[in-house]
């Protein structure tokens, strides 16, 4: 079980940290990714982290997010940095016990899924 936190209503230009508690380990798994939804847009992978600390950031958040993940407390982090209206959105914390790389996990899904917490950024 995946349970995500930290998402609120945050000016352009602040910052917000978003954490996903496991209710297991999180040791094994190979890849644990942010996810971003909006009413009009598709579910966008946002950033991953694999088992071996390197990451993947979708271009949009590249230089503004960073993921990272704390095996010994089973969470995984998303500090998000100089916000923008358009990352208003439900952000979803996934796991893959198999895959890592981008293709893969969206060819392939996760195997774990949160209920998502809401993010909003006013102009």
């Amino acid at each position: 079980q995946l349970v995500e936190s930290g998402g609120g209503l945050v000016q352009a230009g602040g910052s917000l940290r978003l954490s996903c508690a496991a209710s297991g380990s999180i040791f094994s798994l190979n890849a644990m990714v942010w996810y971003r939804q909006t009413p009009v847009k598709e579910r966008d992978l946002v950033a991953a982290i694999r088992s071996g600390r390197s990451t993947y950031y979708a271009d949009s958040v590249m230089g503004r997010f960073i993921a990272s993940r704390d095996d010994a407390k089973n969470t995984l982090y998303l500090k998000m940095d100089s916000l923008k209206p358009e990352d208003t959105a439900m952000y979803y914390c996934a796991a893959s016990e198999r895959y890592s790389t981008y293709s893969d996990l969206k060819k392939y899904g996760m195997d774990y899924w949160g209920k998502g917490t809401l993010v909003t950024v006013s102009s």
